[in-house]
């Protein structure tokens, strides 16, 4: 059976939100969900945490995952990339013995993942010669109809030749869903993530919520409190 290891990045010095990725999100730490949805998929013969603060080992520790290492301070910087904290992780495990063929990186703040959608991504990625799988959704409007504000303060459309295609005959977009990006162990590539060599695993817009402000914060408790209690009104 391939072994899979689930990375969920978290490091202390969120500047924006401070402490965000252990700030009470609707009765529970944030970071708290993404360890369950991990825990509830059933997929990961490992989950840790690659966290630089003892506070938030020690969260992540209480509810289920695994704190094998402090991370380094020179890997805790703001422009520190999840790839070399993804890389230092796999590279300290190996070097105590653990391997594994697909690692999934999960975002700390993704308070609306559901387990169900890593499954989807571990099935499709397994299933197939592509070596990444992550997250993605639809975009809400054509992004051929979108514009700039110069810097006299007027309107630039950046593709003005669809002013006027009706928007149903415009080819739909998709985005970052923020929340997973799975990865075969043993392949590299050379294209971005959003190339030839992903599959996007498309989530319902309503469960995708950036949390890059108090503004999106609040956008997404209410989001999670509706989910919540259309699942009641079903049981």
């Amino acid at each position: 059976m391939p072994k899979c290891i689930a990375i969920i990045p978290a490091r202390g010095g969120s500047k924006r939100i401070p402490r965000k990725n252990i700030k009470e999100f609707y009765r529970k730490p944030l970071i708290a969900y993404s360890i369950q949805a991990a825990l509830e998929s059933k997929l990961f013969e490992k989950i840790i945490v690659s966290t630089d603060d003892e506070e938030i080992a020690s969260i992540a520790k209480k509810y289920g995952a695994d704190i094998p290492f402090i991370r380094p301070k020179e890997l805790s910087g703001d422009f520190t990339g999840t790839g070399d904290v993804v890389k230092h992780a796999l590279e300290w495990l190996k070097t105590d013995g653990e391997t594994f063929d697909y690692a999934c990186t999960i975002y700390a703040t993704a308070p609306l993942l559901q387990a169900k959608y890593l499954v989807q991504g571990y099935n499709a990625l397994k299933e197939s010669s592509a070596i990444n799988a992550f997250s993605a959704t639809s975009m809400p409007f054509p992004i051929q109809r979108t514009f700039k504000v110069n810097d006299e303060g007027r309107c630039e459309m950046f593709t003005p030749e669809y002013y006027m295609t009706r928007s149903q005959e415009l080819e739909e977009a998709y985005q970052d869903a923020g929340q997973f990006y799975w990865t075969k162990t043993d392949q590299t590539s050379n294209e971005i993530m959003f190339g030839k060599d992903s599959i996007p695993i498309i989530l319902p817009r309503h469960l995708v919520q950036d949390i890059d402000t108090l503004e999106d914060w609040e956008r997404a408790e209410i989001m999670y409190k509706v989910i919540k209690e259309k699942e009641k009104e079903k049981i």
